[in-house]
């Protein structure tokens, strides 16, 4: 079992303190090599960012057509970040949004403070597409100019395993793949009226 240091717990607390019941959740099962390797399940700060929120929410559900599924975590430097999201290439150097063109940074009210952050991946000022990463620690240097846009709320031993598998340049060691990705419909959603609807 991998423990979380104190300061990670404190910092992954910063990220929490965003959390809203009412933001969605969606989810990443990995494959490391072909291998189960676990589920990723993320809330996305739909009440701050909600145009990158939406985004990647769609690109998990593959409601438009297209999205995460088999595509790769294609960019990993231990003690730092997982990057993925080129649906396009699959190597870091394209990308495809719902919206079919790059588009802006919302804002950077959400601070990288810690390990368990997703975050927007750009070429620079408003370059959006489905490219992402997840943090590994703290990273002040990529606020305000990278959108945080939700938190890793279970499978963080997942991420952490994914972590390990990188190199300085940032080349994977093994191919860790998006099996399968989808959205997760909370109890909250069911319509009680249908158990009560007079006959």
């Amino acid at each position: 079992m991998i423990r979380m240091s104190q300061t990670d717990a404190a910092q992954t607390s910063a990220a929490e303190a965003h959390s809203k019941e009412s933001n969605p959740v969606v989810f990443f099962n990995i494959t490391i090599d072909g291998e189960d390797a676990g589920r990723i399940v993320m809330e996305l700060f739909a009440h701050i960012v909600p145009k990158t929120a939406e985004n990647f929410r769609a690109l998990c559900t593959r409601e438009k057509g297209f999205g995460y599924l088999q595509s790769v975590f294609h960019r990993i430097i231990p003690g730092f970040m997982c990057q993925g999201g080129d649906i396009t290439n699959q190597d870091g150097t394209g990308g495809k949004s719902i919206y079919e063109k790059m588009f802006e940074d919302e804002c950077f009210e959400v601070r990288h403070t810690g390990p368990g952050l997703l975050s927007m991946a750009n070429r620079g000022r408003d370059t959006n597409n489905s490219q992402f990463f997840i943090t590994l620690k703290k990273a002040e240097h990529l606020d305000f100019k990278h959108v945080a846009f939700g938190f890793i709320k279970e499978g963080m031993d997942v991420v952490r395993r994914i972590g390990e598998l990188g190199a300085k340049d940032g080349k994977p060691t093994k191919t860790i793949t998006i099996s399968n990705c989808g959205q997760i419909k909370e109890i909250f959603e069911t319509d009680w009226s249908v158990f009560f609807s007079r006959r």
